[in-house]
């Protein structure tokens, strides 16, 4: 069984998971970690370095039979840019990553190192589990785990009217479920290739994918391999969460808007599959799952030999749609909205930019996307172009 371990604070002079040589590619047995002092078994906790990378901590913590509770689509990131951005794994009955986390040691903009949970400088500590790098350094995660367990997957499938008639059964039927959607059909690099010059060979290639993996499976494995998905090819994405209620209204509204680009000779042609993934509500400030159930709905567009593709417009369209959904970007992604607009979406909104403005008034750990989204600076030093100049 699961359990919630207990509070407790980050040790001050521990050594921490990610400290001494590590390989993402080695296996357990072979990783020589200091880990005795920041792991607790019996309570289900880890202390690791911000910068540690996933697939390094996965690594480690097999080492101890422990494992991380869930997970998104990869684990090329570290823990810090993990909690900084309230990444998310799938399963409605589970939240975003960042939750996970019972404490943080920050560098702070001045200098000082402060410690933040649910007991101590606890406004920070909200702002900082989805702070987009702007509160602090994240020197340290204290992260809740759980002992190392194995998934069963089960692939299959189904059409699209009867996953929409059937969503929230579909939803609850396990418990971590992820849709993979073939509005047309896709799968060889190659395939892709041709689609890069030949447009209208998307649809095709789509319809020739699902052909392909028409069939059942079933696998299991150790978690976070069954978590992770292999994205193959470099690519172009775009995710958006919005209300777990408004997601059969928005997955029709995306099929009919797919349908007349179809039907256009000269419409717009997407890479498949869409990916669509489930979360619970949680308190994070800037979460996009803050104070409701949410469904996640990503689009992609492959770069295939490293060729860029047309997806400005193909974005813009998809999330003009979402937003009237009551769409959140996730905040990993490029998006269009400003501090008015994120005002209306996040309640603590407010709350997030007072903190900023305690801990860094120079703005010293600003980049362009803070300055651009959450203080609504304009100007060409700000990136007035939210994606580069393609088409």
């Amino acid at each position: 069984a699961r359990q919630r371990p207990g509070p407790a604070d980050l040790g001050a002079d521990v050594p921490c998971l990610g400290e001494g040589p590590s390989h993402a590619s080695a296996s357990a047995a072979h990783i020589s970690f200091r880990l005795a002092a920041p792991v607790n078994k019996e309570k289900n906790y880890v202390v690791a370095q911000g910068g540690v990378t996933l697939s390094t901590l996965h690594a480690a913590l097999a080492h101890h039979g422990l494992a991380m509770m869930n997970l998104g689509s990869i684990s090329d990131q570290t823990l810090a840019g993990v909690v900084t951005t309230a990444t998310h794994g799938t399963g409605i009955g589970h939240k975003v990553i960042s939750t996970h986390v019972q404490a943080l040691l920050l560098l702070l903009a001045d200098g000082t190192r402060v410690r933040c949970s649910q007991s101590q400088n606890q406004d920070l500590y909200w702002a900082s589990l989805c702070g987009l790098g702007s509160t602090g350094i994240i020197l340290q995660v204290q992260l809740q785990v759980c002992p190392a367990f194995r998934l069963k997957e089960t692939q299959e499938t189904l059409p699209f009217d009867n996953v929409v008639a059937r969503l929230d059964t579909i939803v609850h039927s396990a418990e971590h479920v992820r849709f993979w959607w073939f509005p047309q059909a896709d799968v060889v690099r190659f395939l892709f290739f041709l689609g890069r010059f030949v447009p209208s060979l998307n649809a095709w290639i789509c319809r020739f994918s699902v052909w392909l993996d028409r069939t059942s499976t079933v696998g299991v494995d150790e978690s976070w391999r069954i978590f992770n998905v292999d994205c193959k090819y470099p690519q172009f994405t775009t995710e958006w969460s919005i209300p777990y209620e408004n997601t059969t209204a928005c997955l029709r509204d995306i099929r009919s808007w797919l349908d007349s680009e179809q039907a256009d000779p000269h419409g717009l042609r997407p890479h498949f599959p869409i990916e669509i993934r489930f979360s619970d509500a949680d308190d994070v400030w800037l979460s996009p799952s803050h104070g409701q159930r949410t469904t996640w709905i990503g689009l992609i567009q492959y770069k295939p030999y490293g060729f860029n593709v047309p997806y400005r417009k193909l974005f813009t369209h998809f999330e003009d749609l979402v937003v009237r959904h009551g769409g959140r970007p996730h905040w990993a992604k490029a998006h269009r909205l400003r501090p008015e607009d994120l005002h209306q979406l996040y309640p603590r909104f407010g709350d997030f930019v007072r903190v900023l403005n305690e801990v860094d008034p120079q703005g010293m750990l600003r980049n362009e996307y803070v300055d651009r989204h959450i203080f609504g600076k304009e100007g060409k030093e700000y990136g007035d172009r939210i994606y580069k100049a393609l088409p």
